[in-house]
């Protein structure tokens, strides 16, 4: 009887767990789509009106980085600091604030990245760039997120 009254919460704290980190992601993913889209679209304005340059602008790179790191870290301090009040949990709060920084930083390089590729690859970046920096920003998200809470797991349970 203890043993089936043990699994039991065992089971019940897992889908818990799920829960938490099932609706912490939505927040997380959403900032970094905002931000590469931001980047892609100074980017695109850029190229169009010729201020930028693949070879020789690879300084605004890091920048975007940088500036994903610091909206990352002021966004996921925030958003890690509600899902602790919500839910309790040190280790859940501190895997969103670092997923959130990673998310932005992803979204910033990529953001830049994507449409100076495409127009070195002679394509119109305006066109086809958003749906990678989607791809690109969702999978490493994705991995980043669901590599910590794997790494965290015992901690959430």
């Amino acid at each position: 009887m203890l043993a089936k009254t043990k699994k039991l919460v065992v089971r019940l704290q897992f889908q818990f767990t799920e829960g938490c980190i099932g609706s912490s992601y939505a927040h997380r993913s959403r900032y970094g789509g905002n931000a590469g889209t931001q980047t892609l679209s100074i980017v695109i304005r850029s190229i169009a009106l010729g201020h930028v340059n693949i070879q020789k602008d690879w300084k605004y790179v890091f920048n975007e980085i940088n500036i994903g790191f610091v909206n990352g870290s002021a966004t996921g301090l925030i958003t890690g600091f509600v899902i602790y009040i919500k839910y309790n949990n040190f280790f859940l709060s501190l895997i969103i604030f670092v997923a959130m920084i990673g998310n932005l930083v992803i979204a910033g390089f990529f953001g830049f990245l994507i449409p100076m590729l495409l127009k070195k690859l002679k394509l119109d970046p305006a066109v086809s760039s958003s749906i990678f920096l989607t791809t690109a920003k969702d999978v490493g998200g994705f991995f980043l997120f669901l590599g910590l809470a794997k790494l965290f797991l015992p901690h959430l349970l």
